[in-house]
């Protein structure tokens, strides 16, 4: 299933179709998971700081598989193991609930295979798995506490207070947190949509990678650190011998089987580290800057349609932007201007249109 989008000039965008797929036979939810390893993860706090009250979304249909859909294994015996599963991380919270539904709404209308695309969700405070459930009643999930407290501490200001979060960090935790049978897995953030299959994006090659992303390698890399950064050989010295892109880590391809064997997530917390040591910032964003000086100059590069980001405008003013030239898999609201807000002030940006369309919000 595509949306086939043509665009000329700025603000302009066409959709030609959307074939939704037909519904066949549900699942139930996935099986409680018992790892040890993971009962910190998977053991939810006693009380939420916020109310869902004010939270009511449409069940959404069911989507069933293709004819020519590989059959995952029987209900009796399914697993989050199941080799035939496509596997996508996306976190929950309150802020972001209506982008996070409206984004899982478009994959599963895109999929060919729906049935075999299991969600990984990452949240810090309860009553969300209720909610998801409701509104995929035959969603195949489970859903992970992510303690803000281990990352709070090493956290630092941003231009953005949203950039600010503890569950924005969730990401470098993902190899933690999932079993250890999940080998590879779709990380995306709540503000996107994708209007493509996503089996496309998992089949993606890494090569010796551990991660891929589309790399925008024409963007000024040197405006994501400070000059207290490119001035101290210590710092700037990690990018020798490496042609470092700017890339977004709202869309990433990830294999946890390498970065669990390299440790990449204490290599990620030990720059986190020298940010609020080394006497003067090296940085000023939020969780990108760490990830750029991991891995920048060793991504496996992904098709630039997989994240049309920036849709959100910058992270000031949130002002409408446009889609970049070529073909469209996935739109990204990345910056200030979310659209479900945008469209709830009655001051949308045109291609919020877009994503309305997957927008399961009230009754």
């Amino acid at each position: 299933m595509l949306w086939i989008m043509r665009f000329s000039g700025f603000f302009s965008a066409a959709m030609v179709m959307i074939v939704l797929s037909p519904s066949l036979q549900s699942f139930p939810p996935a099986e409680a998971i018992r790892s040890s390893h993971l009962d910190s993860y998977l053991r939810l706090p006693s009380s939420s700081a916020h109310s869902l009250d004010k939270f009511s979304f449409r069940r959404a249909p069911a989507f069933g598989n293709a004819g020519e859909c590989r059959r995952s294994s029987s209900l009796e015996k399914f697993s989050v193991c199941d080799p035939t599963l496509v596997h996508v991380a996306i976190t929950l919270d309150v802020e972001y609930l209506r982008g996070s539904i409206a984004a899982v709404h478009s994959i599963l209308q895109h999929s060919k295979c729906p049935e075999s695309v299991f969600f990984h969700f990452l949240v810090s405070e309860t009553g969300l798995e209720s909610l998801v459930r409701s509104t995929f009643p035959e969603l195949k999930f489970q859903v992970y506490y992510f303690d803000p407290e281990r990352v709070r501490s090493l956290i630092s200001s941003s231009v953005r207070q949203a950039l600010e979060q503890p569950l924005n960090y969730a990401r470098n935790y993902l190899a933690d947190m999932l079993e250890p049978c999940v080998t590879r897995v779709i990380y995306l953030d709540s503000d996107l949509v994708v209007v493509d299959d996503i089996s496309k994006l998992w089949s993606t090659t890494l090569g010796n990678r551990t991660i891929g992303a589309p790399e925008y390698c024409h963007a000024n890399f040197t405006k994501y650190f400070t000059g207290h950064f490119w001035t101290d050989s210590r710092f700037s010295g990690v990018f020798s011998g490496r042609r470092p892109c700017y890339f977004n880590t709202g869309v990433m391809v990830i294999d946890l089987a390498k970065w669990r064997r390299f440790g990449y997530t204490r290599r990620i917390e030990k720059w986190m580290e020298v940010q609020k040591t080394s006497g003067s910032r090296i940085y000023e964003l939020g969780s990108l800057p760490p990830f750029l000086l991991v891995f920048a100059g060793h991504v496996a590069p992904i098709e630039h349609r997989w994240n049309q980001h920036g849709l959100g405008g910058d992270n000031v003013r949130g002002s409408c932007r446009d889609l970049h030239p070529g073909p469209v898999s996935l739109l990204h609201w990345s910056g200030s201007g979310k659209p479900w807000l945008r469209l709830g002030s009655k001051q949308p940006c045109p291609l919020d249109s877009v994503w309305a369309q997957f927008d399961l919000y009230g009754n």
